[in-house]
């Protein structure tokens, strides 16, 4: 498995931006599946957004559409989340995961396929 170390979060106002990181280690990441969740005081984790191993397919929460942007740098073993027109709803710890795959465009959404977690970065959005 690989390790995965979240950087970034922070306090934003309402309508900021925010740029999340995952410096991944450990193992191939090029053939390694990536998603972001986030996890609210008080509520369960939940699917934020996903990328694939190749071929960079991603796939977002609805509620995120639009204003959030999955991307990762093979060459730098890293992905990322920009995160623009936030809302106080936004307001969660932030956690990358991963999962090694063969499945060229499969994102995955479920937490359960993925098996590697970072210790997650709090973002805060102040209304």
């Amino acid at each position: 498995q690989v390790q995965l170390v979240e950087s970034g979060g922070g306090l934003v106002q309402a309508g900021g931006s925010l740029r999340l990181s995952c410096a991944v280690s450990g193992g191939t990441f090029s053939f390694y599946a990536m998603g972001w969740f986030r996890q609210a005081s008080g509520k369960e984790r939940e699917f934020v957004a996903g990328i694939s191993f190749s071929v960079g397919t991603t796939d977002y929460r609805d509620s995120v559409k639009g204003r959030f942007t999955i991307s990762r740098d093979n060459a730098k073993n890293a992905v990322y989340l920009q995160m623009n027109s936030l809302n106080p709803e936004g307001t969660a710890v932030y956690y990358c995961a991963g999962v090694r795959t063969f499945i060229v465009r499969q994102v995955f959404t479920a937490r359960d396929q993925y098996s590697s977690w970072g210790q997650g970065t709090q973002v805060t959005v102040s209304s």
